[in-house]
């Protein structure tokens, strides 16, 4: 943070609960966090490191160049926010928090004849309803065991029909003998009882439960008089519980829509917008823009140039945007979004509820920031800018360089060959545009074919979707004014020969490194380039190199072990093509197959318990 003052910038920040996003000089996110009060959390990493008592902050302290912060309503909505964006980023320095875990669900299997309350950890769009997520596991538990004692619903997994107990031919399971399920499978409940017990259970966990509530209160009074004081202990801890449900998670909603939560602040003649990502009902990140010549505009003004620029470009279009204000010609615009996404969209303006508090939130963010980070985010758009101008101008190139695609490919000995294509836009990443290639022809050991072929694969791609989409260009692709290549001469003559064979015109350059694989200079029309080692166009240069490495070495690797865990899986008996497919669609992530338990692995299709069982002890041995 040495373009500006430290202690300054400490000052200006807000003494409210929230999450901090620690960059790095390269503006990588190293470190996010989360504070009951963000003034005081985030002074600790820049105390001299004599009173630092802690390892990690001074290891991470000196490698912070700036920072970035959210502020939520509480501490539950700074939990909730920091777990998402970690996931999403998984900075280096936050290496506790980097596995699988997730707060969990409890999911009522309203899919199923005679329906289940059970913990899910993924919310689906399905039939069945979802509630949480749950912080606390405790009380989670406890709400899970409140409804099985005060509703007995089943537990079992069998697969039942309404007619299920028609011939009786179940025995009850033992929760039926203690008085903790119904038994549906043996006909001992009706499906219309049944069904009057979801409703309740519905209305329960819903948050509608006052007359439950003072039922049971009623009931602990009785207890208390007829001196059953373990009974009436039970009751309150039943009412506790209950009243759990009340608290509101306003960053984590159950719902399943993608929305996008806009909001701005101004200051003479810039206008700062903060954009929410409501995605599945999690709030997943957030984008800044700078907005200039917002001087002598009013609100809709600002807020339907916005629009137009932000989404004539972004890969994704939500269900709905969420503003502040009224944009100008409202029906004209929501017919272009609706076209564009090929589904309804919807501009919301809310009066009250969740979704204004969430607009607020963000435009109380968009202020602060803007109070605090304006001048330093201005200089920053200057400094890349500067740096895009320094690559154009060492290539002599005529126009423009707004966007960049660098390509790599990786491969073990020519198994699992594959590339990648990053993208940078004004001097920065723009990772919703990144995309992967699995090398699908020749032996995968030439470099100069996959290259080809990657090359080949994306522009083709261009050409198709400009046909369908008319003469307007791509829906999600579009053509960078400057193609790198991390290589040499004969990556660079693989690109131009695929370019020229589909009549497209775009300049190439190979990324070339030195003896110890660092960046070094630029391989462009025949010649080498080199750029001064401190100037901002080779930093640039540096992070597009190192990133697209990244990312393919990355890719790579998630390959090779999803691989070895197939080749584990058919080792183990009763373990086919068939099982072993079913369990990587079911499951997605190698490592969730590798510690789940006997329970999860019987719920992937066509697993049987003993199946189960057999890939759980493999592992376990493992």
């Amino acid at each position: 943070m040495s373009s500006f003052n430290i202690g300054e910038e400490l000052r200006k920040l807000p003494q409210k609960p929230g999450v901090y996003i620690m960059k790095s000089a390269a503006e990588n996110i190293i470190y996010i966090g989360k504070a009951v009060n963000l003034r005081s959390r985030v002074r600790q990493y820049f105390q001299p490191s004599s009173q630092m008592t802690s390892l990690k902050l001074k290891n991470l302290s000196p490698n912070i160049a700036s920072f970035e912060y959210i502020v939520t309503d509480s501490e539950l909505e700074a939990l909730i926010l920091e777990n998402n964006l970690i996931k999403k980023h998984r900075p280096k320095y936050n290496v506790l928090l980097k596995d699988d875990k997730s707060y969990a669900y409890l999911k009522l299997t309203l899919s199923e004849p005679y329906p289940r309350l059970i913990v899910a950890r993924q919310h689906k769009k399905s039939r069945d309803k979802y509630f949480g997520p749950f912080i606390s596991s405790q009380k989670r538990h406890d709400i899970l065991e409140i409804v099985h004692k005060i509703w007995p619903l089943r537990r079992c997994t069998k697969k039942l029909s309404y007619d299920a107990g028609a011939s009786k031919a179940e025995r009850p399971c033992l929760n039926y003998h203690i008085g903790q399920c119904r038994a549906p499978c043996n006909g001992l409940i009706s499906p219309v009882d049944y069904d009057r017990m979801i409703h309740e259970v519905l209305a329960f966990l819903n948050g509608k439960s006052s007359g439950i509530v003072k039922r049971l209160e009623a009931e602990m009074a009785q207890c208390a008089a007829d001196m059953e004081f373990e009974k009436a202990a039970e009751l309150r801890d039943k009412i506790g519980a209950i009243r759990y449900m009340d608290d509101e998670q306003k960053l984590d909603a159950t719902g399943a829509d993608n929305q996008d939560i806009i909001a701005f602040a101004k200051s003479g003649d810039t206008a700062l917008v903060q954009i929410f990502f409501i995605r599945s009902g999690k709030m997943t990140g957030r984008e800044q823009l700078m907005m200039t010549g917002a001087g002598d505009q009013d609100d809709s003004d600002i807020l339907t140039g916005f629009i137009k620029q932000f989404y004539s470009e972004t890969t994704f279009i939500p269900k709905e945007l969420v503003v502040p204000c009224e944009p100008l010609d409202r029906d004209i615009i929501t017919t272009w979004l609706s076209h564009l996404r090929d589904n309804p969209v919807a501009i919301t303006v809310p009066k009250k509820g969740e979704k204004l508090g969430l607009c607020e939130l963000a435009a109380k963010n968009a202020q602060l920031t803007l109070e605090q980070f304006g001048e330093h985010m201005e200089r920053e758009r200057a400094r890349t800018t500067s740096a895009v101008d320094e690559l154009r101008e060492a290539l002599d190139l005529p126009g423009g360089v707004e966007r960049i695609e660098a390509y790599d490919i990786s491969n073990t000995s020519g198994v699992l060959a594959v590339g990648s294509m990053i993208v940078f836009e004004n001097g920065k990443p723009k990772t919703s545009d990144y995309r992967k290639f699995r090398i699908k022809y020749g032996d995968g050991q030439s470099d100069f074919e996959s290259l080809r072929e990657v090359i080949a694969r994306r522009f083709l791609r261009y050409k198709q979707e400009r046909e369908d989409a008319g003469e307007n260009g791509a829906k999600f692709l579009k053509l960078p004014q400057l193609i790198l290549m991390d290589g040499g001469a004969a990556q660079v003559a693989a690109a131009e020969e695929i370019l020229n064979s589909l009549g497209i015109d775009i300049p190439v350059a190979g990324m070339v490194k030195d003896g110890r694989h660092r960046t070094r200079a630029l391989l462009y029309g025949g010649r080498e380039v080199e750029l001064p080692a401190k100037s901002e166009g080779f930093k640039l240069l540096t992070r597009i190199q190192d990133e697209v490495h990244r990312f393919v070495v990355e890719y790579h690797r998630r390959l090779r072990e999803r691989e070895m865990v197939r080749s584990q899986l058919d080792e183990i008996k009763g373990i086919g093509p068939k099982r072993r497919q079913a369990l990587m669609q079911h499951f997605k992530d190698i490592d969730k197959i590798r510690f789940a338990g006997v329970e999860e692995l019987a719920k992937a299709p066509g697993m049987t318990e003993a199946a189960a069982n057999a890939v759980y002890e493999f592992f376990k041995t493992e």
